[in-house]
């Protein structure tokens, strides 16, 4: 019997050795990650009845500008590719789809709004791309079993009402309440976690008027005016509130005024309104107020100032909406340098679900965010503020008790 022995190259052998050193591959990239760039999408409201919320891009993009000049990301240089969907669902699908598939981004970060977000959440998910840090309030971004690849970043709408409800109840427990909210997915939830809040007192709601971002809203409070409320809770766009503030003073009705975080900006809803009509206006925030005086000596304020001294020289350093552009912007450098060279999409977002007692430089002092697997609501503390005439003062504590039992997967 005869055994033949095939006779094999020396390159087989070779291989041989090599075997286990290829059997663990770098990991994989898609196309909007090189050696020298990541490529990131968003889209904003640059135009349309939204568009006083576009300064969020504008600094998101001035602040990579300022990390690409120091080098980039572990020696990637980000490409920040934002469009504008005018706040239309529609066109901010056809933007995504292009972004993806002929920009060919890696993730999409900070997109604006409920509706357009809800409109290409399954698109991403479907085809396993980062949904990262929405720019919206919705409970919808939390849903880490049914939609893995999107996390939101703000705290929840719903939750902020609850804070409402609470300190009408602490401060003014037998005021009559009306409410001007906005007719969209943003204003059902905030006047959901208001009246939640309020429980059995919901009844103390007198008067509740729905508004479209875009309407005339004279007749509307004149109509809350009339109802004999002593609490005004605006929310609704800064266009709208600012509105609202100025007519509610020409009328000679002066109700204690609560405004949602996401119209509380001093450039676009209180100075429109008119700086004295505004003092005492009560909202709520989670990021420092570059306006206050007590942070004139901070060094992260001050870094801020320079900031956009250089970087966003047109921006309003008294717009809160830059300021949390600049925030979530940096939230995400600290996710994709948590990344090292594993830049894959599943390790994006494994590390953005791994965020553990980090604080953004502006954010309030004890006001962190904490993520996990099972926990895609990064930020679950906010403060009370009023508004003094010129800046944004805190008024009592971090609060976080509106956040405990936040709806999620289960």
């Amino acid at each position: 019997m005869t055994t033949r022995i095939k006779w094999l190259p020396p390159a087989f052998f070779v291989a041989l050795l090599l075997a286990p050193i290829w059997a663990a591959p770098p990991p994989t990239r898609a196309a909007g990650v090189t050696d020298t760039e990541i490529r990131i999408g968003n889209i904003m409201p640059y135009t349309g009845p939204l568009a006083a919320f576009a300064s969020i891009g504008r600094a998101e993009a001035a602040y990579f500008d300022m990390i690409n000049e120091r080098g980039g990301i572990n020696g990637r240089k980000i490409r920040f590719i934002s469009r504008d969907d005018s706040s239309n669902p529609r066109t901010a699908v056809e933007h995504t789809s292009e972004l993806v598939e002929q920009e060919r981004v890696h993730l999409m970060f900070g997109s604006f709004g409920t509706p357009a977000n809800l409109a290409t959440r399954s698109y991403l998910n479907e085809r396993s791309i980062p949904q990262l840090f929405v720019a919206s309030g919705d409970e919808e971004w939390a849903h880490p079993k049914r939609f893995p690849w999107t996390m939101g970043w703000q705290p929840t709408f719903r939750s902020e009402g609850r804070i409402y409800a609470n300190y009408i109840q602490a401060a003014y427990p037998s005021r009559k309440i009306a409410v001007l909210w906005q007719n969209d997915q943003f204003g059902r939830d905030l006047f959901r976690g208001l009246q939640e809040g309020l429980g059995i007192t919901a009844n103390m709601i007198v008067a509740d008027i729905a508004v479209d971002a875009d309407m005339s809203i004279d007749t509307q409070v004149d109509i809350l005016k009339n109802s004999g409320a002593e609490v005004l809770v605006l929310n609704c766009a800064p266009p709208i509130a600012a509105r609202a503030i100025r007519k509610a003073a020409e009328l000679g009705w002066h109700p204690v005024l609560l405004l949602v975080n996401a119209a509380a900006s001093i450039a676009n809803a209180l100075r429109p309104a008119g700086l004295q009509n505004s003092i005492g206006v009560i909202s709520t925030s989670y990021l420092k107020d570059a306006g206050d005086a007590t942070w004139k000596d901070d060094p992260a304020i001050k870094a801020w100032l320079a900031f956009m001294d250089k970087y966003y020289p047109d921006g309003d350093k008294e717009d809160g909406y830059a300021i949390f552009g600049y925030a979530a912007a940096e939230t995400l450098v600290q996710v994709l340098t948590q990344c090292g060279d594993d830049l894959s999409r599943e390790n994006i977002m494994r590390q953005a679900a791994s965020l553990r007692n980090y604080q953004s430089t502006v954010a309030f002092p004890g006001i962190a965010i904490n993520t996990g697997p099972a926990d895609f609501h990064p930020i679950e503390q906010m403060r009370l503020v009023q508004f003094d005439g010129s800046a944004w003062q805190p008024i009592g504590d971090v609060i976080e008790s509106a956040f405990l039992g936040a709806p999620g997967d289960k």
